[in-house]
């Protein structure tokens, strides 16, 4: 599951916890294994399992057998009762948080708009007011009310200073306008700037439960990771030494030894794979920037991952998108909504590396989206990467990262309907388009 080291409270127990104390006094009066340790919560203390030799021991006597049997289904049976108790703690908290940042991101969004639209006025109004200042100077210097006066004294010039009282009016007609469209704007953007002040108070308690919610999704996140690892590190044993109880010793082992070579020999390809695909990308980042501190430089492709412009940004994964920013029907959902980022059709359990060098600030389940990592890399700019294949981090929160640094692998967790990686670059709170974020710093997709 989730890749994680905040620390949290510890947790009550759960009732397969409970079974694991009996079963353990069990085992031990029939000196099969050694007491479990269950009082404790799990980070405190860890269950005990049985070995080859208790296992070979009870083969020997039917008592002993049916005990280490039972025994053996009991701890395979509370594996999995754990696994999926966090796991569903982790998505229900994940699902909290997401709904939480992702009402603190429309208020983010929301703030900025109001701010930028009584920038606008704003900027209109004192162009406006520069505009009818203007004009008040012109018709000074046509002669203002001279002109007036000259007229009702009559003359022969009467016809000239006539057209020119005409176009004194016009004039000032216009300097009217143009001063009521000033005034109308600034109050415009005064009243725009006053509902910007009331988003923000609402933005800073929108983000502050958002923040509260994170806390406690990583929190489960981290306790599913426990329990998933392990899971994995023991039901195959379990299972094989149950195995060993039920058919023959010798069929068991092997069987169990061959699983664990090719587990551990698939483990070990993809971590290569991976490994080496991050490399590439921080070699790719280390070039380009050579090549931009001497002049050169170049945009990102379509297929690679970690090609950059020298700018310190680098392509997080392989594949072209899939799905692009902004509102779109939700291929797994069928609602129309906001999405958030882009879609790159990336090959399962390929490298995810950090486009920016920065801290980890979230790695867990995260709603929707699955398995989650999200990096602040400072002045109010952040990444976050979607859809992680189970087990598939490799960063924990507070961990510094740079640019091309392995952060996860791809999948399809969460509302996925295959393999991908969904990125998004957020600024100030809100979200923005990767596509011209990124190409802004010399990377393309």
């Amino acid at each position: 599951m989730s890749r994680s080291s905040a620390a949290t409270a510890p947790r009550p127990r759960t009732t397969a916890t409970g079974r694991r104390r009996l079963l353990a006094t069990g085992l031990a009066l029939a000196g099969l294994v050694a007491t479990l340790v269950v009082d404790a919560p799990r980070a405190e203390a860890a269950t005990s399992y049985p070995s080859w030799d208790d296992v070979m021991a009870a083969r020997g006597q039917e008592s002993a057998k049916a005990a280490q049997v039972s025994g053996i289904k009991a701890l395979i049976s509370d594996l999995t009762a754990d696994v999926d108790a966090a796991t569903a703690e982790a998505e229900r908290l994940g699902e909290a948080y997401e709904k939480a940042q992702r009402n603190a991101l429309r208020a983010a969004e929301q703030e900025q708009s109001l701010r930028a639209e009584a920038d606008e006025h704003t900027e209109i109004a004192e162009q406006s007011a520069a505009q009818a200042g203007r004009f008040a100077a012109q018709m000074a210097r046509s002669g203002g009310a001279d002109v007036t006066t000259s007229v009702l004294t009559g003359g022969e010039d009467s016809r000239d200073l006539l057209y020119d009282l005409g176009a004194l009016s016009k004039l000032s007609e216009q300097a009217e306008r143009v001063e009521n469209a000033a005034t109308t704007d600034a109050s415009v953007a005064r009243s725009l700037t006053a509902q910007a002040d009331r988003a923000a108070v609402a933005l800073e308690r929108l983000a502050q439960a958002a923040e509260d919610r994170m806390a406690e999704a990583q929190a489960a996140s981290d306790r599913a990771e426990a329990a998933y690892d392990e899971q994995q590190a023991n039901k195959a044993r379990l299972e094989a030494q149950l195995a060993a109880l039920t058919t023959g010793r010798a069929r068991a082992e092997a069987e169990f030894a061959e699983g664990e070579r090719k587990r551990k020999a698939e483990e070990a390809r993809v971590r290569r794979e991976a490994e080496a695909a991050a490399a590439r990308a921080q070699a790719a980042a280390a070039a380009a920037a050579a090549a931009a501190n001497s002049g050169g430089g170049g945009g990102g492709g379509g297929g690679g991952v970690g090609t950059g412009s020298g700018t310190g940004w680098v392509r997080p994964a392989g594949g072209w998108i899939t799905s692009g920013y902004g509102v779109r029907v939700n291929p797994y959902t069928g609602v129309t909504t906001m999405h958030d980022g882009i879609d790159l059709g990336s090959a399962c359990s390929s490298a995810i590396v950090a486009a920016s060098a920065g801290t980890v600030e979230y790695a867990g389940w995260y709603g929707g989206y699955g398995n989650y990592v999200r990096i602040d890399h400072g002045n109010g700019v952040k990444t976050a990467y979607g859809h992680i294949v189970n087990g598939g981090f490799r960063v924990a929160p507070g961990q510094r990262v740079a640019a091309g640094t392995l952060v996860a692998l791809v999948g399809s967790t969460g509302h996925s309907t295959g393999c991908h990686l969904h990125f998004e670059t957020h600024v100030g709170g809100g979200t923005t388009s990767p596509v011209s974020f990124m190409a802004a710093r010399g990377v393309g997709f």
